[in-house]
């Protein structure tokens, strides 16, 4: 599960580098390596399958289709307008190569987006040609041998080494890599912008050019001039004098949830209907800027703190929005500091991103679920790479450490443990992958086993044909659970009360099933591997049943004044 979105994130990305740079982001920790290579070599096999099934699903030409796609995007990041470059630049050889009963594989060797290093196999998507390969590729290569592109020198800096890009490319990097707001004139760690970890990921700021305003915060004189905390209740009683926030709140325990995850707690998801020819329209497209901008990810919607309505069709909605509803003086107070190949063993780089005073602010609930990164990676063999229990009892210690140090007494944390994730495998493999539903030609086995050979498989030990290898990685998670299990029992700390909770996904599995749903139904499409949106709110909703079974007191009380409060506020402005 290291980074995961930037295989996905490698097709859209295919269209902003039209001079054959890596596909992976500028901060990827190993540049020009196979890994790199291999993200640029997803997109282009994506983007080139796409096509081809747009010109079969329209009956047009390649070109038609080509330019079909690009009249889908929109024009936010320069997506369309680059699309047509890219059109321009390499179209008329990808035209050559596909009327020549070329397949993705082939073009995409063939354009050199893909590589075959010395020694390694060749990886492919489709099945590959009944005649030898070398002879394949040496045929496709003959078709394009006079193609200028091909003789021409390729540029490897990027887009973001354009001038005028160039510091705006930076802003964006660092606010990426250190999970704070792009947009945030006060430096609070709170935004009025959505996206680039803005209010998609922590809760709205009201005011953007005061420091001493922000979601959380005890309220300031009881916020009679102001609302200090953005929770939308302040002002006096005109009836009796008194502060509606003292009214309202005080003696309510008010308290915000706290996530520190990795891509599955920040909801990465690409929508299937991106790479589906027979869904696909400039509608299909419309929030690929928006999730560009939040990494693939889409927290607003996610099990811990997603504030808006579900779209998985389901009533269920996450811990925030429980919280809320049973508290509305917990409007706006959420944090997700989620982060895409996040782990325990690299947490420490981004917990500065906590926005918390422990004088200041109200107490919170903070979740734990670094639920795969300790056990996945892509890595031909991934067993060594796996972090071990001690290593991992090392670094949770060290975060609890640092939570005690910063969150306000009386709060609480919940370690999550790591889930069995070989369920995978055994759902998915020997169905049709979005991508191969249109001719029944690509499998998930496939499309792991593509993965796998390009050492980008955001789980290549769950991800894999090889039973011996899900049951070394499905045993180490357990063991990695079981520390964490230890910690929950054994640790006490000054300013919060901590507890363990297992991941069980056969559990939510089974409660699907009984509603009438398949488990293949849980798992995000495209990925293959992460858990989807109705798979997060069932979570949400088994967290929240269990600690109000057996730690009541972590949620707060229940705010009899909640219909006074929505008499008087509505919305509380929003989110």
């Amino acid at each position: 599960m290291k980074s995961p979105w930037k295989v996905f994130l490698a097709a859209p990305l295919f269209f902003l580098l039209p001079f054959h740079t890596s596909a992976s982001p500028a901060y990827d920790d190993q540049p020009g390596s196979r890994r790199s290579d291999g993200y640029t070599c997803v997109g282009c096999v994506l983007v080139v399958s796409v096509i081809e099934q747009l010109a079969q699903v329209h009956n047009s030409t390649v070109q038609a289709a080509m330019e079909r796609l690009c009249s889908y995007l929109p024009d936010k990041l320069f997506l369309k307008s680059t699309c047509y470059l890219v059109v321009r630049t390499y179209g008329p050889d990808i035209i050559k190569l596909l009327s020549a009963d070329m397949n993705a594989d082939v073009v995409c060797h063939t354009l050199e987006f893909c590589k075959q290093d010395p020694g390694q196999p060749v990886c492919h998507l489709y099945p590959l040609p009944q005649e030898p390969w070398k002879f394949r590729l040496e045929k496709a290569r003959q078709i394009v041998s006079k193609s200028p592109i091909l003789k021409s020198s390729r540029s490897t800096s990027g887009i973001c080494s354009l001038p005028f890009l160039a510091k705006i490319c930076q802003k964006i990097k660092l606010a990426i890599e250190n999970s704070v707001p792009f947009e945030d004139v006060d430096s609070d760690k709170h935004s009025v912008f959505p996206t680039l970890r803005g209010y998609h990921w922590r809760g709205r700021d009201c005011n953007d050019r005061d420091d001493k305003v922000y979601p959380g915060r005890r309220p300031d004189h009881w916020d009679v001039q102001q609302d200090s905390n953005c929770n939308g209740i302040w002002g006096v009683d005109p009836k009796d004098g008194i502060p509606y926030e003292k009214k309202f709140c005080e003696g309510s325990e008010p308290r915000g949830i706290i996530l520190l995850g990795d891509s599955a707690g920040a909801h990465f998801h690409v929508p299937p209907e991106w790479i589906t020819a027979s869904q696909m329209s400039w509608k299909s497209f419309s929030n690929l800027p928006a999730a560009l901008t939040d990494e693939l990810n889409w927290p607003q919607l996610s099990g811990a703190t997603g504030f808006l309505n579900s779209t998985g069709g389901i009533k269920e909605n996450s811990i925030y929005l429980r919280l809320r509803k049973r508290n509305l003086c917990n409007h706006r107070d959420y944090q997700n500091l989620s982060k895409n190949g996040a782990s325990s063993q690299n947490l420490e780089k981004f917990i500065e991103s906590l926005s918390r005073k422990q004088l200041l602010d109200h107490p919170a609930i903070v979740i734990y679920a670094m639920i795969g990164n300790d056990v996945c990676n892509g890595k031909t063999d991934p067993v060594p790479n796996m972090t071990t229990p001690e290593q991992l009892y090392s670094k949770v210690m060290e975060t609890l450490k640092f939570l005690n140090a910063h969150l306000p007494n009386g709060s609480h944390v919940a370690l999550y443990g790591l889930p069995d994730g070989a369920f995978l495998w055994d759902t998915l493999h020997g169905r049709y992958h979005p991508l191969g539903q249109l001719n029944e030609d690509v499998t998930y086995e496939q499309v792991y086993s593509f993965l796998n050979c390009l050492q980008v498989s955001p789980c290549h030990g769950w991800m894999t044909s090889n039973r011996t290898l899900r049951t070394l990685t499905s045993e180490r998670a357990e063991q990695l659970s079981n520390t964490l299990k230890k910690i929950a029992t054994s640790k006490t700390f000054v300013n919060f009360d901590l507890f363990y909770m297992d991941f069980d996904f056969r559990e939510i599995t089974k409660e699907w099933q009984e509603r009438g749903g398949q488990p293949w139904q849980l798992i995000e499409p495209v990925d293959g591997f992460h858990p989807n949106e109705v798979a997060l709110l069932l979570l949400a909703e088994g967290f929240w049943n269990k600690v109000q079974l057996q730690w009541p007191h972590v949620l707060g009380k229940e705010n009899p004044f909640n219909p006074q409060i929505q008499q008087l506020f509505g919305d509380q402005g929003g989110h």
